[in-house]
């Protein structure tokens, strides 16, 4: 069997592991856009600040390891599903039996002149080194970053870590897909603390990237222009879907799948940030692109590529923030009733619906996440324990205490 795997990501490393794993004899082919072996993308801000190369967490010698011919800088043009066909920038066609794409996301902004030279993102390593050799040189002192989600605020935070002047455009709220206003508040204080300039509300409201050669300063809505050296957009997240051109896949904002990560062609799969998958909690689709997901959905579509009928159980809507020096971390829905806590600078937020806890955030404490999760994720009835939640001792001594079965959790 001939397998390729159009991206070396998290989703993509986890798909090849895989199906190493289970078979020695297929042969993988790897493809990735980018020059270099594969990365951890949460590992880069640990590497652009400590200069350490943490985000080569499964060694640069990993597609050697697991005999993958692995073909970096090699960019994907075209699929051709019905000849089994993918094309590659130079014109070459690679054959293949099945097929995972796994390309990813990358940082866009919907503003006019959004295409302009000298706009930045942090999205890959190859557009993170190429923004922070800038930085390095000391061309640049100061940065404007436009848009405020969670990319968008560690950017902010590694930019100031590294001496910059940071300005960030935040026109609503901080975060406002994945918090709370109450936890909103909270990092957006800590933003401030941290010495990052914030433009909020109506004076935040971009509307274009201005210059004539390449882009200068961001053009207000007021008329007012902003400048800075450093010009970063990061308003949102837009799967690669560019490669499916006239390939007859189906896609949405990204790539539709079934529960098996099957798409409309039987023998080609998606996995990952460029996947549309459904939400574990709320039963929509979306495109939860954070690492769980992808590792989870690469495993998975390497086990049906494999002939292992393996039904993905549904993607997780979270994210956390480890460099903004109190930890913050969110997970599903913000619906039903809220439960709430402040205490000794921890804001904790709990969402319950039908006796199941359906979704939380968590500020300056977060150790319970991962209990929260499974008791989400499994759908346990918490009413002998739901005025338990919220206390500081919470956690599965308590529940052992009280007799939850370890099973349900």
């Amino acid at each position: 069997m001939k397998i390729v795997i159009i991206g070396a990501g998290p989703a993509g490393v986890s798909a090849a592991e895989t199906i190493r794993a289970e078979n020695q004899d297929c042969e993988i082919i790897m493809l990735s856009a980018e020059p270099y072996p594969p990365y951890s993308p949460p590992a880069l801000v640990e590497y652009f600040l400590s200069g350490s190369p943490v985000h080569f967490w499964k060694g640069e010698d990993f597609t050697d390891r697991l005999n993958i011919n692995y073909h970096s800088g090699t960019r994907v043009t075209a699929i051709k599903p019905h000849a089994r066909q993918v094309t590659i920038e130079s014109g070459k066609d690679i054959a293949y039996d099945s097929l995972i794409i796994a390309a990813g996301a990358r940082l866009y902004s919907p503003l006019e002149g959004a295409d302009l030279d000298n706009i930045h993102n942090f999205k890959s390593l190859q557009a993170g080194e190429k923004m922070l050799e800038k930085v390095r040189r000391r061309e640049v002192s100061s940065a404007l970053i436009v848009g405020a989600g969670f990319i968008g605020v560690e950017i902010a935070l590694l930019l100031k870590e590294m001496g910059l002047d940071v300005t960030m455009l935040v026109r609503s709220r901080v975060m406002r897909t994945m918090l709370d206003p109450e936890t909103s508040e909270e990092v957006l204080k800590i933003l401030k603390q941290k010495g990052i300039n914030i433009i909020q509300g109506d004076d935040a409201d971009a509307v274009a990237f201005s210059g004539k050669t390449k882009a200068e300063a961001v053009q207000m809505r007021s008329g007012k222009e902003l400048r800075a050296d450093l010009l970063v957009a990061a308003t949102g997240l837009k799967p690669n879907l560019e490669l499916l051109n006239k390939s007859g896949l189906e896609s949405d904002w990204g790539i539709l799948v079934d529960s098996y990560l099957e798409t409309n062609y039987p023998y080609i799969y998606a996995a990952g940030d460029i996947a549309e998958t459904t939400d574990r909690f709320s039963g929509k689709r979306y495109t939860n692109a954070n690492y769980p997901n992808a590792v989870e959905q690469g495993r998975v579509a390497a086990l049906n590529v494999l002939g292992y009928k393996t039904a993905y159980s549904g993607s997780d809507s979270m994210n956390s923030l480890k460099h903004i020096g109190i930890p913050v971390m969110a997970a599903g829905m913000m619906e039903g009733e809220e439960m709430r806590s402040r205490l000794n600078g921890r804001l904790l937020k709990l969402w319950v619906l039908d006796n199941r806890l359906v979704g939380f955030r968590l500020t300056g404490e977060v150790d319970n996440a991962g209990l929260y999760l499974n008791l989400m994720r499994r759908k346990v009835d918490i009413s002998a324990f739901k005025d338990d939640l919220l206390d500081p001792a919470f956690g599965y001594s308590l529940l052992t205490a009280k007799s939850i079965s370890p099973e349900l959790i």
